[in-house]
């Protein structure tokens, strides 16, 4: 497929599935009413509080969220030159959830800080102290070992597991179910504040990842081919680590544990475009947060006006469409 085709494509039907998170819902609203709200035209106090304060915010939170895990899965294949490599390899996720479920057992009533819960927090502590911990093991006196930081995370990885474990098995039966319910990730709590605060991270993400795409494409080489080329390597994967575990810290700690977005959504954008990063980026955050944006509004309308959790639904949305090109695209590379 074209490229420019592709972005093109993705950059229109991106503010369309925005508007129709905001249009859909337990309550559906027309489209004149959503545009005379953002327009600050005549509208039902209803309808206006329903935008303002509910379905907007939660609407913008899913597409940065979607767009920062997307992008971050794309750097981290192309940084790692692994196929299956995502975020949670460096040990992200299962130091959030070990922090989340701290936060949950031992948290009690506390409350959080600017906007977020203190479960939010928690996750966000825990997935820095992972990768902390994750790239001073992979870090000596010759660099960061791309091969050693994949085993560490897997380490890491296991300890968080472990300790997330034996947090459940001295839970309540409460405890149990909000543990379990953040693993499977939602944007329930969408606010203002949680907006602000990923804006905020993704604008450095979203800033910083394309910027480094012609030093992902030398890497693909391998690190020797990249020095000759004059790419400063381990500069380039200390920035990119950091980075990325930045954008994926404040996701999962703002909407939980969302598989599948971040590892396949890289793959599919790859087997329509090619494995040109210049490309691949930018797309690939257009492509996630449109697939969560859909995610999320299927979750709030299948089973209304309960909610299903949107984890359980990127995988049943994207797998099908995967598999498909996977069918017809038997052979690609990285």
């Amino acid at each position: 497929m074209n490229r420019w085709v592709l972005v093109g494509v993705l950059a229109v039907v991106l503010p369309a599935s925005l508007l129709a998170a905001v249009m859909f819902g337990a309550v559906s609203l027309p489209a004149a009413d959503v545009w005379s709200v953002l327009t600050g035209g005549p509208v039902e106090a209803r309808v206006e509080l329903i935008v303002e304060y509910i379905r907007l915010p939660r609407a913008l939170l899913t597409a940065l969220v979607g767009a920062l895990l997307a992008v971050c899965g794309a750097a981290m294949q192309g940084l790692f030159r692994n196929p299956l490599a995502d975020p949670s390899l460096i040990g992200v996720t299962a130091g959030a959830s070990a922090g989340a479920s701290l936060a949950i057992v031992f948290g009690g009533a506390l409350s959080g800080l600017v906007g977020l819960s203190l479960v939010s927090l928690g996750a966000f502590a825990g997935g820095t102290l992972a990768v902390v911990l994750v790239y001073r093991l992979a870090t000596g006196a010759g660099g960061t070992s791309v091969a050693t930081m994949l085993l560490a995370g897997i380490a890491i990885g296991a300890i968080a597991s472990s300790l997330s474990s034996l947090l459940e098995f001295y839970a309540s039966n409460d405890m149990l179910r909000r543990i379990s319910l953040w693993r499977m990730g939602g944007l329930d709590g969408a606010n203002w504040a949680r907006v602000a605060v990923v804006s905020l991270v993704g604008l450095v993400v979203l800033g910083i990842l394309p910027t480094q795409a012609r030093a992902l494409n030398a890497l693909l080489l391998g690190e020797s081919e990249a020095r000759h080329l004059g790419v400063a390597v381990n500069t380039v994967k200390r920035r990119l680590i950091l980075v990325a575990a930045a954008g994926v810290g404040v996701s999962v700690a703002v909407a939980g544990a969302i598989a599948f977005v971040g590892l396949v959504v890289p793959h599919i954008v790859r087997l329509l475009i090619g494995p040109d990063h210049r490309w691949l980026l930018p797309a690939s955050a257009l492509a996630g947060a449109i697939l969560l944006l859909w995610a999320d509004t299927l979750a709030r309308v299948v089973v209304a006006p309960t909610e299903l959790p949107v984890g359980l639904l990127t995988a049943l949305l994207g797998a099908p469409f995967f598999i498909s090109l996977l069918r017809h695209r038997r052979e690609y590379a990285l």
